[in-house]
């Protein structure tokens, strides 16, 4: 473990680094973790009909109708729900929780780390083992931690953690941070705590942004006690989200949309076991098991296996980026059209064997 307080690193710039950035226009894209290029049309048509409310300011019933939504979803009350403009705008508000020392478990999602150090809050990575598919650990968190972050099912491992581990994280004084943006694309949503309300001081965030395929929405919500929520959101400004966001998040709560994710979860899984096949049949190295809509796999020479995959019209997420990974990691999404994947990364392996 390593504590860190310092921003102005190139180290920090990597950091900032998603995987957009990897899937410039016209390539075929397996490096952003979005299903599907754009909303489904009953969500679509959702949104549109919103567009003529856009002529007042969002109000506080329309805020409750979604808070009551998503807590209906998973068993809460409505105090215990709090809209965000995606977990992203929660990542960015985690320094008003004035930690004295954030653990963040890793390979993981890096804008929690992104924000945390730059508001100068002393980190302490936990680092996470290959060798046993990246599980976690609680006792290497340290006890003087009163922020914990971790991602379930962790981006970019693929890896889900069991609920009893992660509960055995929390702590009276302590913020126990879950980042659920990926566990909607999971049939049944296992090892889920969004219906935790028994765990001190456990935060949850959710996304919409990827099985609804609404990355340009921004939209998402916190889960939490009504006095954890409440020093998250502290001086927030007026009207926080929009009526879209709110208009979305609302939608996609109703049981109608949750079924509509599950069989969408139930496709992933079949995809994700089949892309696994496919790989290690090429002799590529995939960490397992895996949950996620997304493989982290790991080749040799990795940087030039993907600028090869680039140059034949595939986009993957590089993997260094992420603390505790290598040139030689890569992540793949796991989605439709792999049979040009797999022969763009056929002919990559092949050109490594012959040199």
């Amino acid at each position: 473990m390593a504590a860190m307080t310092s921003s102005g690193s190139d180290e920090y710039a990597l950091l900032r680094h998603h995987g957009d950035v990897d899937a410039e226009p016209g390539l075929l894209d397996f490096a952003v973790n979005v299903r599907g290029s754009r909303p489904p049309d009953w969500l679509r048509d959702r949104l549109v009909a919103a567009v003529d409310r856009l002529g007042t300011y969002p109000s506080a019933a329309d805020d409750l109708a979604a808070r009551e939504a998503v807590a209906r979803r998973h068993g809460r009350a409505p105090d215990q729900v709090m809209i965000l403009n995606g977990s992203a705008e929660g990542f960015a508000l985690l320094p008003r929780l004035r930690p004295r020392l954030a653990a963040l478990v890793h390979p993981s999602f890096t804008e929690p780390e992104v924000a945390l150090r730059g508001a100068g809050v002393p980190i302490d990575r936990v680092q996470l083992d290959a060798a046993d598919g990246y599980a976690l650990h609680p006792e290497r968190v340290p006890d003087e931690a009163d922020l914990v972050v971790l991602g379930n099912p962790t981006n970019p491992t693929s890896t889900l953690h069991p609920r009893a581990v992660i509960r055995a994280l929390a702590r009276p004084g302590r913020v126990l941070l879950v980042d659920e943006a990926f566990m909607d694309a999971l049939p049944g949503e296992p090892e889920s705590l969004a219906d935790d309300t028994d765990s001190p001081g456990l935060l949850v965030f959710r996304s919409l942004t990827k099985t609804w395929a609404v990355p340009g929405l921004r939209a998402g919500y916190a889960l939490a006690a009504p006095e954890l929520l409440t020093k998250l959101g502290a001086d927030r400004p007026q009207w926080p989200v929009g009526t879209l966001v709110l208009e979305a998040v609302l939608a996609c709560s109703e049981p109608r949309a949750v079924l509509h994710a599950e069989s969408d979860a139930l496709e992933i899984a079949e995809q994700r076991l089949e892309l696994t096949s496919a790989l290690k049949a090429l002799g590529v190295e995939v960490n397992e098991p895996a949950a996620a809509p997304f493989l982290l796999v790991r080749v040799p020479d990795g940087e030039r296996v993907r600028e090869g995959l680039r140059a034949r019209g595939i986009a993957v997420r590089r993997g260094d980026t992420f603390p505790g990974l290598s040139p030689d990691h890569l992540r793949i999404a796991v989605r439709e059209r792999t049979a040009e994947l797999l022969a763009a990364l056929t002919a990559e392996l092949a050109v490594e064997v012959t040199r």
